[in-house]
Order: C-alpha cells, then sequence, then structure tokens
C-alpha cells in the first residue's frame, strides 16, 4: 500500500484533505486516520450553537456517513498513529501495525493545556475540545447551580455565555487585567468585559488560581492564591491549547510552535505535510510563519496542503480569520496581529452600542480589523488588511467612506 496517500488527525482539516484530493483527480488510496470514534465534525458548534442545544449532533458533521465510502476514502476511527517513520514511509499504530505511504499529511490538531494546581484531577473540572467534552459541560448546564471559568480567552467567553443562557450563575477567573487582552488589546477587551458584566457574570482579573477544592473526588470549588475561594458545581478550563506535534518530533520534522512549514505546508520532509492548529506555516502575504488556531484556517489551510502534495504550485495565503457568538453580539476577525504589534486602534461605529468596527494599525497600514455586529464588511476588511498600504486614519474611522475606498 506505499501508494497510499495518508492523513492522520480525522478532523475538519483531515476531512477536507481528503475531499480535496478526490476532487482534483486524485484516484490513488487514501486512508483517513483518527483515534475518536466520531467521524470528522466541525468545532465551532461545540462552544456555540450544539453547547446552547440549538444544532442537533449530526449538524456538525463535516460529511454524510457514506461519504467516506462513495469517494473510496478508508476512514479508520478509534486508531491512535503512535509513531512516524519518515525514512520507511511508514507510520505504526496502537496494535503494532504499520502502514505505508507514499505522501503523510499531519492534522494532529491541538490538545487544551491541562491545569496545573492541587484537585485538578477532580470530577467536575470539564475542557472543551471534543464533542464528548461539549456533552459533559452542557450536561453540567442542566444539573450546576453555580460554574467557575478559568481562562477569559475565546472558549471561556462562549461557555460563560452558553452557561448564562443555561440560567447559570458564573464566575470567570483571569491572571490579565481584561479578557482576551493578548488577542484584541486593551482597547477592544473592554467591550468583551462590560458584555459579559451586562449579563451578570462576575469577572474577577488578576487572579491566581491556587487548588480546586472539594471532597470525595469531586470539586467543589476554586481556591485563588489570595485566599478567597469561589464555589462552583462545575470548573470549566480555557487557559489555551497546544499543538500536537509529538508524531512530527518523532519523525524528526522541524517543530517550533508546531510543525514548521513552506506556504505549500510542507514540513523539513518533502513527503510529510501538515495543516490546521499543528502547522506553522509561511504565510506570503504577511511575510512569516504563524500558526492559527481557528476554524477557518481548518477548513481551507487543508486544501492547499492536498494540491500541494498532488505536485500543484499551492500556497496557503488567506487572510487568517475567525468569529465569535456570545449573547447578542456577534463579530468577525480578520488579520494578524501579535501581543504588542501595533501602536492604534482606529474605531468606526457606535462602541458603546457595540455596533462597530475596529482596526488594528501598524505603521500607519492596518494589520487586522474586527466587525461587531455590522455585516458584509469582512470581505472588504480582509481586501484592506491585504492591500497593505498607508491609510487615512480620519477617512478610516468615518462611516461615510466606503472600506473598498481603502482595499
Amino acid at each position: 500500500m506505499n501508494a497510499a496517500y495518508m492523513i492522520t488527525g480525522a478532523s475538519l482539516a483531515g476531512a477536507k484533505a481528503a475531499e480535496t484530493l478526490r476532487e482534483e483527480g486524485f484516484d490513488g488510496p487514501i486512508v483517513l486516520i483518527g483515534d475518536e470514534d466520531e467521524r470528522p465534525y466541525e468545532r465551532p458548534p461545540l462552544s456555540k450553537d450544539y453547547l446552547l442545544g440549538k444544532a442537533e449532533r449530526e449538524a456538525i458533521y463535516v460529511h454524510p456517513p457514506a461519504w467516506y465510502a462513495e469517494h473510496d476514502v478508508d476512514l479508520r476511527l478509534g486508531t491512535l498513529v503512535t509513531g512516524v517513520d519518515a525514512a520507511a514511509h511508514e507510520v505504526t499504530l496502537a496494535d503494532g501495525s504499520r502502514i505505508g505511504y507514499a505522501k503523510l499529511l499531519l492534522t494532529t490538531g491541538s490538545s487544551p493545556r491541562r491545569l496545573a494546581v492541587p484537585g485538578a484531577d477532580s470530577g467536575g473540572v470539564l475542557y472543551l475540545r471534543r464533542v464528548a467534552d461539549s456533552d459533559r459541560i452542557r450536561a453540567a448546564f442542566q444539573t450546576a447551580s453555580r460554574v467557575a471559568v478559568i481562562g477569559a480567552g475565546w472558549i471561556g467567553l462562549e461557555t460563560a455565555a452558553a452557561a448564562r443562557s443555561a440560567g447559570v450563575e458564573v464566575t470567570v477567573l483571569e491572571t490579565a487585567e481584561l479578557p482576551l487582552l493578548r488577542v484584541l488589546g486593551r482597547e477592544v477587551a473592554k467591550v468583551f468585559a462590560d458584555l459579559h458584566r451586562e449579563h451578570g457574570v462576575d469577572l474577577r482579573f488578576g487572579v491566581q488560581v491556587a487548588e480546586i477544592t472539594g471532597s470525595g473526588g469531586e470539586a467543589d470549588g476554586v481556591r485563588l492564591a489570595d485566599g478567597s475561594h469561589v464555589p462552583a458545581d462545575a470548573i470549566i478550563v480555557g487557559i489555551g491549547i497546544t499543538p500536537n506535534t509529538g508524531l512530527a518530533e518523532a519523525a524528526g520534522l522541524e517543530v517550533s510552535n508546531g510543525v514548521v512549514t513552506d506556504a505549500g505546508l510542507r514540513s523539513s520532509d518533502p513527503d510529510i505535510y501538515a495543516a490546521g492548529d499543528v502547522a506553522n506555516a509561511y504565510h506570503p502575504v504577511l511575510g512569516r510563519h504563524i500558526r492559527v488556531e481557528h476554524w477557518a484556517n481548518a477548513l481551507h489551510q487543508p486544501q492547499a496542503a492536498a494540491r500541494a502534495m498532488l505536485g500543484q504550485d499551492a500556497a496557503y495565503d488567506l487572510v487568517p480569520y475567525f468569529y465569535t457568538d456570545q449573547y447578542d453580539l456577534g463579530m468577525e476577525y480578520a488579520g494578524y496581529v501579535e501581543p504588542g504589534g501595533y501602536d492604534q486602534v482606529v474605531f468606526r461605529g457606535d462602541v458603546a452600542r457595540r455596533e462597530f468596527i475596529a482596526f488594528w494599525l501598524g505603521g500607519g497600514r492596518v494589520l487586522a480589523g474586527m466587525n461587531v455586529n455590522i455585516w458584509d464588511v469582512n470581505e472588504a476588511i480582509q481586501a484592506i488588511v491585504r492591500g497593505g498600504r498607508a491609510v487615512d486614519v480620519g477617512q478610516l474611522a468615518d462611516p461615510n467612506v466606503p472600506l473598498e475606498a481603502f482595499g
């Protein structure tokens, strides 16, 4: 089976890569391997509509069950790949068997960072990454009266919003002084702090978690470093994710904050590629390597990887994009800004009403833009980011000047 194109990671990224290989005319064997028992699904609903009970389980899957057989994709679920022998062009499975490959795509994703304090392994301490996690959290919302959320990033805030929508009291614990501070900066982070306060969330910033308290192996709250105690029937931890680079390291690939690849998603081994959360890929528009942990990247990047695997001159150059829905706030974000990597934020619209666009600028150029409760503008924002030219700040802030004038 040495001619097989193998994908390890039966995720959205893995499924889209398999789909693209077939769409591009590849008629050889495709093996898609995943350690979950679920066929490939999309993750955003797990902290949004599915968690809220607004979406049925079937709606999260990338393809119907029959799609894989119909497209001759050998889907192997509940199967763990334990090693990659790059020289032999083989992967090893947990049962000791080995499978050969001609090309290998790593879509191994990422894993939640674990809380490292006493009591962190207690029952009732929950993480959100897989569909079973979402099921557990949703069940907790039905029985809990108080939930503590550790971490005010996207997962923390989305689960907090879902808990409040379910009528549960919520306390959010965050080491920084504002939510999403590293991602959005102080100016825009305040918008999300105000949003959650208005919906009754107890936000506690600048705090350190010292211990998960409980008895009989079940958590009953969080002890903070200052000695104060936050009682909780369930505790949700959202303190970031770590790329799953174990297989890449075993294969001897270059790894640095993910699997290092070129713009065509090729790793340091010409027959091994990476896409999605695990890939630290060179971005032609941004002129640097970046690793993006968002749905749009998992959707589109593996399509470029699949074409590159087929020998096409493919490069992934889409502007990074993500979105969130919390209470009555919906937003889209396009671009890429590292913490402290901008020198100005320009607002267009009404921030108090949460109907605005925010632009992050560096050296007079728009690095990223976020539209909040204003729609059908994100493509124009992406064009501005891609254009990379200096803009007039006064005009950028003026809603009467069309966004298309800056692209």
